[in-house]
């Protein structure tokens, strides 16, 4: 039975992107990756992107995944990153709104059920995925530098997943 607070529910929920399976993704039938910016890919105060993210990036690619970049971040430094990667990026997405996760959909030419989000926060990532019927992922903060609103929501989404974890383990 759904509940109210499923539409924050992920999918999947791990530590890092190291926990992803690529291999169960693409057994999903999922080839393409939207992947939130802050705090899931780098630290959001930093420039520094670290070599196991590339990899990850770069071993996604590999496999045959499109990897698309889709932030709530500025343009400049949503580019600087998406340089570094080699993947197309949109900035000031304003998730949950769906309008730039649509633009990135259309943009890899894949339909909602080949495509996966992963981001660190309920409310903008999982929220904006599950509205948009993407499968979603939920990764842990890089870091627990934040702004000041991102840490007050954070204590929701404690909330949130702890009706979450109960719900998968009743």
């Amino acid at each position: 039975m759904k509940t109210f607070w499923s539409r924050f529910f992920p999918n999947l929920w791990v530590e890092g992107l190291a926990d992803i399976s690529l291999d169960s993704l693409k057994e999903k039938g999922i080839s393409g990756l939207i992947l939130d910016l802050d705090n899931t890919l780098v630290d959001w105060d930093s420039r520094q992107i670290s070599p196991s993210v590339v990899n990850w990036v770069r071993e996604s690619k590999g496999k045959g995944f499109q990897v698309f970049i889709v932030s709530n971040g500025l343009a400049e430094r949503v580019e600087y990153f998406s340089q570094i990667l080699k993947v197309p990026g949109i900035s000031l997405a304003k998730k949950p709104r769906r309008v730039a996760l649509r633009k990135a959909l259309a943009t890899m030419e894949l339909t909602r059920e080949e495509v996966a989000l992963v981001g660190d926060q309920v409310f903008t990532d999982v929220w904006g995925g599950n509205r948009l019927g993407v499968y979603t992922i939920l990764v842990r903060p890089t870091t627990s530098k934040e702004f000041i609103w991102t840490r007050m929501v954070r204590q929701l989404e404690g909330f949130i997943l702890k009706k979450f974890r109960k719900s998968n383990y009743d």
